[in-house]
């Protein structure tokens, strides 16, 4: 899934109603996910295929029918295998308007103090059919549907405290320090792919030196630097492919490519097609 911006700048629902849900598959533009953070929380759910999911430096594959659970502000970024799947992302502290019976538990969620367990499908048979109901009130979007929607939000959080799927969770200092470096490049990146952008400047951002800087963040994310930089604008080319209408040549130069040959070689590389023929597709 290509997130422009990244999440934590692209608003999700509404500001009375910040929660969105998303449905992809191999021709969505969306389909990969670049490696990101936000501070919403997240429920994808797989109907089909498989995910490599990383979260913060943890990378594991997850398969239909499996419901995960991202906390806010946590590092994560996948790819897709053959996959179908929905995304919910949404804002907790909506959970927490004028409802003081909730509000202490939704907090030490929002603080951290209660840490949900990543794979909540694993020991809960209710959460999948409490997640399917809620992704297809908020697809349909029927009459009232904003009730419908909160309702099984307080019905999820409400079994994952019964059933006990969570735990406290603490990061070291060091692995914390870390972390946040990484959503400094991140957002760096996503600030400014379409300029020129060198593999000592992420490194001083990141506070590390450009050889460590390169081994850390290929065991956060599977790439280099550079080749997730080149990954990252070719989402962002897909994205303006599809949703605007604009010349290959003018995605290019947008997109951080100032050589039109390099770009179709990487958009080849990365999409398995060529610029010319992913605008023919139907999304």
């Amino acid at each position: 899934m290509k997130y422009t911006d990244y999440i934590e700048k692209r608003t999700q629902g509404t500001f009375n109603f910040p929660i969105a849900h998303y449905r992809e598959h191999p021709l969505s533009p969306r389909y990969y996910m670049p490696y990101h953070w936000h501070p919403h929380y997240e429920i994808i759910r797989i109907t089909q295929g498989s995910f490599h999911l990383t979260l913060d430096d943890v990378t594991k594959t997850y398969h239909a029918g499996d419901i995960i659970f991202v906390t806010g502000g946590v590092l994560h970024g996948g790819e897709p295998e053959d996959c179908i799947y929905e995304c919910i992302v949404f804002d907790l502290d909506m959970l927490m308007k004028n409802n003081h019976a909730c509000a202490g538990t939704i907090q030490q969620i929002i603080n951290g103090k209660i840490r949900i367990h990543t794979l909540l499908s694993a020991k809960s048979t209710n959460i999948p059919t409490i997640v399917e109901m809620l992704c297809q009130v908020l697809s349909e979007k029927k009459t009232g549907y904003e009730f419908m929607t909160q309702g099984y939000l307080y019905l999820l959080i409400g079994t994952i405290i019964e059933e006990k799927l969570y735990e406290e969770s603490i990061y070291s200092p060091m692995t914390i320090e870390r972390l946040n470096s990484m959503k400094i490049v991140m957002d760096y990146i996503s600030d400014h792919y379409a300029e020129s952008i060198t593999l000592e400047k992420l490194a001083h951002l990141a506070g590390m030196s450009p050889k460590y800087f390169c081994r850390y963040f290929r065991s956060m994310t599977g790439r280099t630097p550079i080749d997730y930089l080149n990954y990252y604008r070719i989402e962002c080319a897909c994205e303006m492919l599809s949703t605007r209408d604009i010349s290959i040549k003018e995605t290019a130069i947008s997109c951080g490519f100032s050589d039109g040959s390099y770009f179709v070689r990487s958009f080849k590389k990365y999409k398995n097609t060529t610029p010319k023929q992913y605008t023919k597709k139907e999304f």
